[in-house]
């Protein structure tokens, strides 16, 4: 079966850097024609997409991200990380991992990211 597991969260102060890594196990050979999407869900929001990159290695970010956070991904690896610099108390939130393959979604149980001021 497929599973999804982020790590690196933590607790920074505002202007610090996190790298999240999230790891998808049980994908076979089709981890590279996934498309991954990081998401964040802060306290009594909805949760909204942060980044995402296709399978043929597009990227697209959010605009309350762009020019701080990068997405990345290794195919040998069957990962897919999220740089995050300059980072402000609002991107406190937990941080998901998706794969979609296909129709298909694998979620990840989520990654704590708390920014102080």
């Amino acid at each position: 079966q497929v599973q999804v597991v982020e790590s690196g969260g933590g607790l920074v102060q505002a202007g610090g850097s996190l790298r999240l890594s999230c790891t998808v196990s049980g994908s076979g050979p089709y981890f590279r024609i996934s498309d991954m999407r990081w998401y964040r869900q802060a306290p009594g929001k909805q949760r909204e997409l942060v980044a995402a990159i296709t399978r043929e290695n597009n990227v697209n970010y959010a605009d309350f991200v762009k020019g701080r956070f990068t997405i990345s991904r290794d195919n040998a690896k069957n990962t897919v990380s999220l740089q995050m610099n300059s980072l402000k108390p609002e991107d406190t939130a937990v941080y998901y991992c998706n794969r979609r393959l296909g129709s298909d979604d694998f979620w990840g149980q989520g990654t704590q990211v708390t920014v102080s001021s």
